[in-house]
């Protein structure tokens, strides 16, 4: 399979006309555009290019947005941005909880989409680690340097936004972080706005992946009111999960 190409973007949106001026507009910021007007064909020409952006529409005929982002998602970490016709907050958090990085309502500057999407390439190549760094806490390793986390010596694949947080905290093991803190962790310059419950969608997900028993998590606690903490002393419960 191609290597991530990030100068790439993949605009899936069944509205023509959105997706031509979206591409007008990448195309003058020295991006290069494919176009899809359904699910099928999305999945189609990610596995042949590997876009380093995705532009996905939530509604598209065949496959919805949601699934067709959950299915990448089980491959890649690749940005996508999520763009809809629905304002219901129940509908960002679903595209949240399935791995999307950012989420834009219709109707929309285009202008806006493109900074949108020059922030979130930036602090993907701002956020990458220099120094060779890794921790491990009983069977959980996190490379810093990699971006890689592995449970027992499996592959755990997190998105780019579930890392950053992983990574706050395990900064400051016992260290109480607050949803605020955390979502100033992902976004350091206060450029996108997001729910507080965001970080609950994307705690959860993380909780999916690294804890043995997610009901009970180990790792991650819920600190109420407050928001989450990391343990690196987990063993005891480690061996009763």
């Amino acid at each position: 399979m191609n290597p991530l190409s990030r100068a790439l973007v993949l605009i899936v949106e069944d509205d023509r006309k959105t997706s031509a001026l979206l591409a007008l507009y990448l195309k003058k910021e020295g991006f290069k555009t494919l176009m899809s007007t359904d699910g099928i064909e999305a999945l189609s020409l990610w596995e042949r290019h590997r876009p380093g952006f995705i532009i996905l529409d939530l509604m598209i005929p065949r496959l919805d947005g949601i699934t067709v982002c959950d299915r990448i998602r089980l491959q890649s970490e690749v940005p996508i941005m999520m763009i809809t016709a629905k304002i219901e907050e129940e509908d960002r958090l679903a595209g949240f909880s399935v791995g999307a990085d950012d989420y834009v309502v219709k109707p929309f500057s285009p202008r806006e989409v493109i900074a949108r999407i020059k922030a979130i390439l930036r602090r993907m190549k701002q956020g990458e680690p220099s120094p060779p760094v890794s921790h491990t806490f009983g069977n959980l390793k996190v490379d810093l340097q990699k971006y890689k986390v592995t449970r027992g010596g499996v592959l755990v694949s997190l998105t780019h936004i579930e890392f950053k947080i992983l990574q706050t905290l395990i900064g400051s093991p016992g260290h109480v972080f607050s949803r605020q803190v955390l979502l100033d962790s992902i976004y350091p310059n206060g450029e996108v706005v997001v729910l507080d419950r965001t970080i609950d969608v994307h705690i959860r997900n993380i909780r999916e992946k690294i804890e043995p028993n997610p009901g009970k998590p180990c790792y991650i606690r819920t600190i109420h009111g407050i928001g989450y903490r990391f343990l690196d002393d987990a063993e005891e419960c480690l061996g009763s999960a």
